[in-house]
């Protein structure tokens, strides 16, 4: 499976860069969509596949936090570029004659480079707190990677100021950007609606279906590991859960782009073969 993620991200990456049709907003948030995926499972994947195969489940303090922190950057990340994603579709579909005078490649970039900011600012305060907080020895965190809430959860010492913390962080950085993508797709579905032909429809709908199909898969795999999370104490239950939303999620997306997205096919055909 993470052999497949980073085959399947490298590929969109690579159809992307090599055919001029696709140096369009939308095929550029998509690459680096791509390449936060492929972050996203090099930071937990490779140690737990080294464990399983030394069969020791052991990692150092000083490893451990450098994957909380990268492991909250680029899902982070991953959550401003689908939000992102969301506005571009809005602009094309229900500002089209203002698309590339709003989407200019210098806005684009800037959104990008915000989105980066942000969330490595996030991540650092989050690893910051982490570190002011002492941790008894022999502690054993009951996941297959250096999960926050495992890590507060196993403190020695007040963990108040991290959970306050952690849950202000979560709702902003995490609800607002929700907000912005279902007000984004409430305003393109009523924009839709308002097409009179049924090709207007479909054609307007088949813009978006893709990104909509890995919002969807993206927040229900995120949500039901917080979800999970809070209804039990299973850690069982939890980290099958991470699975989904750390391995599951990022593998799918190339197949999801690839297959649905007429472009993609015909940029890795000329790729791969030399013709159209």
């Amino acid at each position: 499976m993470y052999l497949v993620t980073i085959l399947g991200n490298l590929l969109i990456i690579l159809a992307v860069n090599s055919d001029s049709h696709l140096h369009t907003p939308m095929y550029f948030f998509l690459a680096n969509l791509s390449f936060v995926d492929i972050c996203v499972t090099s930071t937990t994947v490779p140690k737990m596949l080294a464990n399983i195969q030394t069969q020791r489940k052991v990692i150092t303090y000083e490893s451990c936090i450098t994957q909380i922190y990268f492991f909250i950057l680029f899902v982070v990340l991953d959550n401003f570029l689908l939000t992102v994603m969301a506005y571009d579709r809005f602009v094309a579909i229900c500002h089209p004659l203002c698309y590339t005078v709003i989407m200019n490649p210098k806005f684009c970039g800037l959104l990008v480079l915000v989105s980066w900011i942000v969330s490595v600012l996030n991540s650092l305060l989050q690893t910051l707190m982490v570190l002011q907080l002492s941790f008894c020895t022999g502690m054993e965190i009951p996941h297959f990677f250096c999960e926050l809430s495992q890590m507060i959860q196993l403190a020695c010492s007040d963990t108040f100021l991290n959970d306050m913390v952690t849950c202000f962080t979560t709702v902003l950085l995490g609800g607002a950007p929700l907000a912005g993508v279902l007000y984004s797709y409430s305003k393109i579905v009523s924009s839709i609606c308002g097409i009179s032909s049924a090709q207007g429809k479909y054609k307007a709908f088949s813009t978006c279906a893709s990104h909509l199909s890995v919002v969807s898969l993206f927040y229900c795999t995120g949500l039901g590991v917080y979800l999970s999370s809070a209804a039990t104490q299973s850690s069982h239950s939890s980290a099958t859960a991470s699975v989904m939303y750390t391995v599951v999620t990022p593998m799918l997306n190339p197949f999801i782009y690839s297959l649905r997205n007429r472009d993609i096919k015909e940029a890795l055909n000329v790729f791969f073969r030399g013709r159209p």
